[in-house]
């Protein structure tokens, strides 16, 4: 930053001249921050590019791994039937009859206008009898019907209970109401007044004497009317693992009686997006590439229009990288083309996914179309990871000597500052020391013109 020293003796405009001759010596620092300022284009281009490529390397991964494919769906003829399946499923058809649903038991105590009516003891000792032979004791608060039902219910009884109002008016009378919590005979339980022992020694009193729902298992024939006919049967209305990785679960509207037949196949919507996000993650690194590489429009230091070229225009490791993500897309496997799956390549160089294509391959030959798709996805995790690994690939490579391109334009740019800096204060020396110099030279002049007029006066005299 210059002095106020403008003029003092000589006149001169300092400022200005200092400023000028600083404009002059910072050429070399202007060229350094323009040659920065290009590397960080460059920079942000191959990050960008770099960033897709990778995500590229993910996507083909996840392609190319076989359990990828093993997602499967399945569907059952009946609406009283419902299929789920797991990792494990493959394809394939299964028929059964159905012969019976598995229900809960439901049970009932007499009606009675309070608990007291129906137990002797205050706080009564009330007892389940479990259909494993098992015995579950539970002590109430009280007698009354709310803490019986409480009491039932924080148990580990497996039963829920709950009061009903059978009858109304003044006096209305309410039963209580057990209900298993578990289908099938296994659930199957009775509800006494009295301990264990009372219960062995035949001197308890039982609880739910209705029972409203018998429990019943569910039951199932596989191949019925063959020689192999076979029936299923089990507390639980699911049949895990009826097929590998398939569970069958039936619903109360089953049709005892009925034929269902359930079907596994591969989930065509979960594996087609495996093939359509492979197409995307390519095309993004193509638009990516003619974004950074496309010439453009501008003008020469004379106002003239120019030609320019893209910030990663002419650069050969992103054309090798367009070239062997593209041929990896499109090339044929075993003479196969991608085509016939649904992935073709247009003639701008993009690629586009037909979805029905890829669904009737999946249908016709699904076990196929995954065994080409995870070769093809292979082959394009190889091509993008060998740019983009952060440890040897070309792009990361190339991002990393950029960087340290630009960390060496910083330094040699603050480099500069310091030098510049210097200069000026050289510069703010020499001109004060030349305003000093005429200041006295200045000085000079005015004493030899005193003594010339004094001896001229002395002379007159």
């Amino acid at each position: 930053m210059t002095l106020g020293i403008d003029g003092i003796i000589s006149g001169l405009d300092t400022t200005s001249i200092i400023t000028a001759l600083m404009q002059i010596e910072a050429q070399p620092q202007a060229l350094l921050e323009t040659k920065k300022s290009d590397a960080e284009d460059v920079l942000e281009a191959l990050q960008s590019i770099n960033t897709k490529t990778a995500a590229l390397a993910t996507a083909a991964k996840t392609a190319a791994d076989p359990t990828s494919w093993s997602s499967f769906t399945g569907t059952s003829s009946s609406d009283g039937v419902s299929v789920s399946t797991d990792s494990t499923a493959s394809a394939g058809t299964l028929t059964f009859t159905v012969d019976a649903v598995a229900t809960s038991q439901v049970s009932l105590t007499a009606a009675a206008l309070t608990g007291a009516d129906l137990v002797a003891e205050n706080p009564p000792t009330l007892t389940f009898l479990k259909n494993d032979g098992s015995y579950v004791t539970i002590t109430p608060a009280s007698n009354s019907l709310a803490d019986m039902a409480a009491a039932i219910n924080a148990s580990d009884a497996g039963v829920t209970a709950t009061t009903v109002q059978v009858s109304g008016g003044a006096s209305p009378t309410y039963r209580l109401q057990f209900t298993s919590e578990d289908t099938g005979t296994d659930g199957s339980f009775a509800l006494y007044e009295g301990d264990q022992a009372a219960i062995e020694g035949g001197t308890a009193t039982r609880l739910d004497s209705t029972v409203v729902t018998t429990a019943a298992d569910a039951s199932i024939t596989l191949y019925a009317g063959t020689a192999a006919a076979t029936t299923y049967t089990q507390s639980s209305n699911t049949f895990s693992d009826l097929m590998t990785g398939v569970d069958v679960t039936l619903s109360s509207t089953a049709t005892a009686g009925e034929s269902v037949t359930v079907s596994v196949a591969a989930n065509a919507e979960s594996v087609s997006s495996l093939a359509e996000d492979l197409v995307t993650n390519l095309n993004a690194i193509l638009a990516d590439i003619t974004k950074y590489t496309k010439s453009g429009e501008g003008e020469n230091s004379s106002g003239d229009s120019i030609v320019t070229a893209g910030v990663l225009g002419g650069d050969s490791t992103i054309r090798s990288l367009k070239l062997a993500i593209s041929q990896a897309g499109y090339y044929a496997i075993n003479g196969v083309s991608p085509a016939q799956y649904g992935i073709e390549i247009s003639e701008d160089g993009t690629f586009t996914f037909d979805a029905d294509t890829f669904a009737d391959a999946l249908t016709s030959d699904p076990d196929g179309t995954a065994t080409f798709m995870q070769a093809l996805a292979e082959r394009l995790q190889t091509a993008a990871e060998s740019y983009s690994d952060s440890k040897t690939g070309a792009l990361s490579l190339k991002i990393t000597s950029e960087q340290s391109k630009i960390d060496d334009y910083t330094d040699k740019i603050s480099d500069w500052d310091d030098r510049l800096a210097k200069r000026e204060e050289v510069l703010q020396q020499k001109f004060t020391a030349m305003e000093t110099a005429l200041a006295t030279l200045q000085s000079q002049q005015s004493y030899i013109e005193q003594m010339i007029s004094s001896l001229s006066t002395s002379s007159d005299s």
